[in-house]
């Protein structure tokens, strides 16, 4: 029988280790080829092969609807982001099956992803997944099916302006218990740029006031936020990617740091522009504060692909795109010379033919192209020559006008 015959079918792709992950960017061609070992000759009929890419979610809410009703509703939906379908192998015209011979044959195929594609994810409520698939037919017998996942990577590069940006932000609160005001806690946080990549350092600079009557103790934490998102309700999943904890503060007194070192661990990245699926990152300041609750200020974040450029830092990208050279300053001389009279620069006689106005005939066939103007204010004789003199001086009846009147 066939299978008894057929020992191997598998997918392998080009990139990727034996039996390990294949990644891509968007915009990438994927090639591979399917792999068909067979121990005798076999009749096989068609082989088709298709790659899908697409984005899930799913997750159910219990409600009770009185004191002994309970119902459960399911939230679901789906963005597919690649569907590509190709024939690797074709059954003859004439209806019968291809009859391959004992060995190994393979069947190579390439296609190309989408220029925008989203991040391969895997969450408690959602993913986003991609694989190829091959289907084997074969006359009286089952389907044979080899699928094969690989990982697409959105690239995500933190050297633009919006992700270079300094994050900063300040919040207090009052420390109360059984009604009684015990003081009050304020901290100040600031991070030099919103986007960093996995295995990054970010230095915090913070300042923390304690004026209460405790000691209380800071911490810092990279928080990634997991939104999910069908039929117009959202569902949130949090939790804590790495933290660091200060040192205990003592009442009525402040605490400075001045870039404490949180170090990012291997992360996936953001995941922003996906309708039904986001990820998102904070950098969240807090301080226990005995007694009531925390105080918690919250910093975005954004985990990239692509680093920071060796010579990519804020102040000299945007000190280069603002650079001017002023080394022509130096050419200009402290006292510039005196214009040179019109008459010495344009005769009367060529002033007047270069304002007079030009004749059809030179013309030739300007005036049957685009819109042609000619100014009539300009059809004067040159300027006379500068004088110091007065050609017209005042006459000595008119009396002088007193500047007082």
């Amino acid at each position: 029988m066939i299978f008894d015959r057929l020992k191997r079918f598998s997918i392998v792709l080009e990139g990727a280790e034996r039996d390990g992950p294949a990644a891509f960017n968007p915009g990438q061609a994927v090639s591979g080829r399917v792999v068909l070992e067979l121990a005798a000759a076999a009749r096989l009929g068609a082989l088709r092969l298709r790659a899908m890419g697409a984005a899930r979610v799913h997750w159910t809410e219990s409600r009770s609807a009185g004191s002994s009703t309970a119902y459960t509703q399911s939230y679901s939906d789906q963005v597919e982001f690649l569907s590509h379908r190709d024939t690797l192998l074709a059954p003859p015209d004439n209806g019968e099956s291809t009859v391959l011979q004992a060995g190994r044959h393979e069947f190579p195929f390439t296609f190309q992803l989408p220029e925008t594609l989203v991040t391969s994810f895997e969450g408690k409520h959602g993913s986003v997944r991609y694989w190829v698939k091959a289907k084997l037919h074969r006359p009286w017998a089952t389907v044979k099916k080899a699928k094969r996942e690989f990982t697409v990577i959105e690239p995500i590069d933190i050297n633009t302006p919006a992700l270079l940006a300094p994050q900063a932000g300040a919040k207090e609160k009052l420390a109360r218990a059984w009604y009684c005001n015990r003081g009050q806690v304020s901290v100040t946080a600031k991070i030099d740029r919103k986007g960093y990549t996995p295995g990054e350092v970010i230095p915090i600079f913070a300042e923390i006031d304690n004026c209460t009557s405790r000691a209380v103790v800071p911490k810092a934490a990279i928080i990634q936020t997991q939104t999910f998102i069908a039929r117009g309700t959202k569902k949130q999943k949090r939790s804590v990617v790495t933290t660091i904890t200060g040192d205990s503060i003592p009442a009525g007194k402040r605490e400075v740091w001045h870039g404490r070192a949180l170090k990012i661990p291997p992360v996936g990245p953001s995941i922003l522009q996906c309708r039904i699926l986001q990820v998102e990152y904070s950098l969240k300041v807090c301080v226990d504060i005995p007694g009531t609750s925390k105080l918690l200020l919250e910093l975005p974040l954004v985990i990239g692909t692509i680093p920071l450029h060796p010579f990519g830092s804020r102040t000299s990208s945007v000190s280069s795109q603002y650079s001017v050279n002023l080394d022509w300053l130096n050419s200009i001389p402290e006292q510039p010379e005196a214009p040179p009279e019109y008459s010495a620069v344009v005769s009367s006689p060529e002033a007047e033919q270069s304002l007079a106005p030009p004749c059809r005939s030179e013309l030739g066939d300007i005036l049957e192209g685009p819109f042609f103007a000619y100014i009539q204010e300009f059809r004067f004789r040159p300027p006379p020559l500068y004088s110091e003199v007065d050609p017209n001086p005042p006459s000595d009846s008119i009396r002088p006008r007193c500047m007082t009147c």
